[in-house]
């Protein structure tokens, strides 16, 4: 059975988003979610579906890849929610004993607010960065 995987990230890296997407795919993984764009015109109304199932997925995934590419001048950018959305898998992990992979594509800046608790995470092994070799 295919490793299902989620990708977080910002919406508005499309095309990266699409690369992840596809590289996970040829490594034979299952993409059951991934970042994409809601409709200005109607974002209020499918935003909170879109987030509840995003959550799910996570909720059922084998993996969460966090494609922290650079944004806004700032090394591996981690916005507040893909940061959410990773703490969402932490939690999953550590209160309903789940295993989820979380992978970190980047270390991020130390301008990212996030910064110390991605330090501290790696620390305890709760996430870990990807290695390019390992497919």
């Amino acid at each position: 059975m295919a490793k299902k995987i989620v990708i977080a990230g910002s919406a508005s890296l499309q095309e990266k988003a699409l690369y992840w997407k596809k590289f996970w795919e040829d490594q034979g993984g299952c993409v059951t979610a991934y970042p994409s764009v809601i409709s200005e015109e109607r974002f209020l109304e499918e935003y909170p579906q879109v987030h509840a199932d995003f959550f799910r997925s996570i909720t059922e995934a084998d993996m969460l890849f966090v494609m922290n590419e650079d944004k806004n001048g700032i090394a591996g950018y981690l916005g507040a929610e893909s940061f959410a959305e990773m703490c969402f898998g932490v939690a999953q992990n550590l209160i309903h004993g789940k295993s989820i992979e979380i992978i970190l594509l980047q270390m991020p800046d130390e301008r990212v607010q996030s910064y110390q608790e991605i330090v501290l995470w790696l620390k305890l092994g709760w996430i870990s960065l990807y290695e390019k070799d390992r497919a």
